[in-house]
C-alpha cells in the first residue's frame, strides 16, 4: 500500500511445483505457476489465484499469494497466473488470458493431476475483480478469445473468492467521498481504471458497463464469497455492498456470501489471518465438494 516493492514468496520449500508454464503464446505475460500437495496423486481441485495490482503491475509470485498456498495442506492444487497488464493491452485482453489459462488447465489436467471439474478463482483487488468476471462471463463471447488455445474446453469456474474487488468503476469516487476516504482519483484520465479500459472512464460509460461484474449476474452463476474492509480507502466498501444487493435481488442469497471486515483497509492483514483463511477454505470446501 505504500508503493514499495512487494516481496516474493519463497517457493523453494514446495517439493512438487512447475514454474513459468506458458498457457498461451501471444505474450510473455501468459505464464502460470503450478503447485501440488506433497502427498497424493489427485486429481486435485484447483485454486486459481489472480494477483492484484491496479490492472497495471504485480506478479503471480508476490507475497499476497501466500495465504492461498495454504490450500496445499488442505488437498488443493494452487495455480498462480499472470496475464497481460494494462500497459500492454486493454480490456478484454487480461480476461481473455485468464479464460485461456482455465482452458489450459483443463487440457492438461491429467498430466498435472488436476480435477478440471473443480476450479475456483481467487484474488484481491484487481485479482478479486478478475476472479468475479471469470465466474460471471464464461458465456460472453466478446470477452473471450478462443484463438489463445484449447477452444474445445470450457472456461467456467465452480466458485469465486473476491477480496475487495471493484464492481462499478464510475461510482468509486463518489463512494469514497461519501465515506471521507480517498484519494478520489478513479475518474481521472490516467487512473488505473481508465488505463485498463483505454480511455477516461467518464467518457465511455458503455465500456464501463461492459467491464462491470454487475452487468453479468445470472441464474446458475457459481457461488461467490465476497469480503471487503469497511475502511478501504482505494476500493470503497460500497462497491461490494451494492454488488451483494444486486446479487440478492437477481439470483438470491444462495449464490453468494458477503462479509465486511470492520476496521480493515485495502489489502489489510486481517484478510490473511488463520481465522479468516479457515473461513475462506470452509467456503471452498463446501462448493468444490472436497472429500
Amino acid at each position: 500500500m505504500d508503493g514499495g516493492p512487494i516481496p516474493l514468496v519463497d517457493v523453494s520449500r514446495f517439493r512438487r511445483k512447475v514454474l513459468d508454464l506458458p498457457y498461451a503464446r501471444t505474450s510473455a505475460a501468459q505464464m502460470l505457476d503450478l503447485y501440488l500437495p506433497d502427498l497424493g496423486d489427485g486429481p486435485f481441485p484447483v485454486l486459481l489465484y489472480v494477483h492484484g495490482g491496479a490492472f497495471a503491475m504485480c506478479d503471480k509470485r508476490e507475497i499476497p499469494l501466500e495465504p492461498f498456498l495454504g490450500g496445499l495442506t488442505r488437498g488443493y492444487a494452487v495455480v498462480s497466473v499472470n496475464c497481460r497488464l494494462s500497459g500492454e493491452a486493454i480490456l478484454p485482453a487480461a480476461l481473455q488470458d485468464l479464460k485461456a489459462a482455465v482452458r489450459w488447465l483443463r487440457a492438461n489436467s491429467r498430466k498435472f493431476h488436476l480435477d478440471g471439474a473443480r476450479i475456483a478463482a481467487c484474488g484481491g483487488s484487481a485479482g478479486g475483480y478478475y476472479s468475479t468476471m471469470l465466474g460471471l462471463t464464461a458465456d460472453v463471447p466478446e470477452l473471450d478469445d478462443l484463438e489463445l488455445g484449447n477452444p474445445e474446453f470450457p472456461c467456467d469456474v465452480q466458485a469465486v473468492v473476491d477480496w475487495f474487488g471493484p464492481t462499478d468503476f464510475l461510482k468509486m469516487d463518489e463512494q469514497l467521498a461519501a465515506s471521507g476516504l480517498g484519494p478520489c482519483d478513479h475518474n481521472h484520465a490516467d487512473s488505473p481504471e481508465s488505463r485498463y479500459l483505454g480511455a477516461p472512464i467518464t467518457e465511455i460509460p458503455e465500456r464501463v458497463r461492459q467491464a462491470s461484474p454487475i452487468t453479468y449476474i445470472h441464474a446458475g452463476m457459481p457461488p461467490i464469497l465476497i469480503q471487503h474492509g469497511r475502511l478501504d480507502h482505494l476500493v470503497p466498501v460500497q462497491q461490494s455492498i451494492i454488488f451483494a444487493e444486486q446479487l440478492a435481488k437477481h439470483v438470491g442469497h444462495d449464490s453468494f456470501e458477503f462479509e465486511i471486515l470492520a476496521g480493515a483497509d485495502h489489502a489489510d492483514p486481517g484478510f490473511e489471518t488463520e481465522e479468516n483463511m479457515d473461513r475462506v477454505f470452509a467456503f471452498l470446501d463446501r462448493h468444490l465438494k472436497l472429500a
